[in-house]
């Protein structure tokens, strides 16, 4: 299950996030959550994160989207997540529908929690908090029994400094330029359910809880079917593949065995030839070896008698005198 909670400041979400973790057990993405914990961990992304926080800046949405992608790695949320506060502008929800894709997790629902404008500038206004016990108040919907004490612990109830009218009224129409376009990002894509959030926390979830039921479960089925049906036909390729494969090492091979017997038959016949022109040179040489000795012999024969003959001749002549 893979939904994003949308809806204004003091609409409820937060708490109907919670619920739907408890109920269903999957993570809530909450991106301020996430950005504290990266922040104490001192990650990379933490860190980016920090320096910016530190210099006044938003934090870029590069970074949060990092945070959680990191984040949807985890064990937990292989079955699912309820996203909580992020997307908060239609760039953004662009640039979260293109991480989704890649990591094959894509956005099942939208669930707008719709408060109207009256109701929660007095959920926000009205909100009183203990600083002991940290027990929550408001002081039109669930008032202390005594103004301005905890029925708990008695102590004095506190009013954020930013919970007056005019901030609420700029954080208000801050959403309602930004965030409150989403709904139409969302409708057009066909994912959009709304809930009222008004009544009990319980009628509300039950009324979320029943659209979960109606829009996911149907789509979760018939995107088991489609991916059993997917991995059927892959296992069908991959057997295709191998016997294929199987086909052209059985090809390769006689191949290689064909090219083997004529390289062979090549070396024998270029040996042969090797030798026979080999012979052919050693004859030669021979012959001319033969030759040259024969004239060689020769020469010397007829030097030698001449030699003879000349010192024949000089004895002859000393003989004459």
């Amino acid at each position: 299950m893979r939904i994003v909670l949308l809806g204004a400041p003091g609409s409820g979400k937060g708490t109907q996030a919670k619920l739907l973790t408890e109920k269903f057990k999957i993570p809530q993405i909450a991106t301020g959550d996430l950005l504290r914990q990266e922040v104490s961990a001192r990650s990379e992304l933490g860190n980016r994160a920090k320096a910016a926080m530190d210099a006044g800046e938003l934090v870029s949405d590069q970074v949060v989207l990092g945070i959680i992608q990191s984040r949807l790695t985890k064990p937990d949320a292989r079955t699912g997540f309820v996203l909580d506060g992020f997307p908060r502008n239609i760039p953004q929800a662009q640039e979260l529908d293109a991480m989704l894709a890649r990591l094959g997790k894509p956005l099942q629902l939208a669930v707008l929690v719709d408060v109207d404008r009256e109701v929660l500038m007095k959920r926000l206004t009205g909100r009183r908090g203990c600083t002991s016990c940290g027990a929550i108040y408001n002081i039109y919907f669930s008032p202390p029994r005594v103004p301005g004490k905890c029925d708990k612990c008695g102590s004095v109830l506190q009013h954020r400094s930013d919970d007056n009218e005019d901030a609420v009224r700029r954080r208000l129409q801050v959403y309602e330029t930004q965030s409150a376009p989403l709904v139409s990002y969302y409708k057009a894509q066909g994912k959009l359910r709304t809930v009222r959030g008004i009544g009990s926390v319980n009628d509300i979830f039950k009324n979320i809880c029943d659209i979960i039921e109606v829009q996911i479960r149907p789509l979760a089925a018939a995107m088991s079917r489609a991916e059993a049906a997917a991995a059927q036909a892959a296992q069908l390729a991959a057997r295709k593949a191998a016997k294929e494969s199987a086909k052209v090492a059985s090809a390769a091979a006689a191949a290689k065995k064909a090219a083997a017997k004529v390289m062979k038959k090549a070396a024998k016949k270029a040996k042969k030839a090797a030798k026979k022109a080999a012979a052919k040179v050693m004859k030669k040489a021979a012959k001319k070896a033969k030759k040259a000795a024969t004239k060689k012999a020769k020469k010397k024969v007829v030097k030698k008698a001449a030699k003879k003959a000349t010192k024949a001749k000089a004895k002859k002549a000393k003989k004459t005198k």
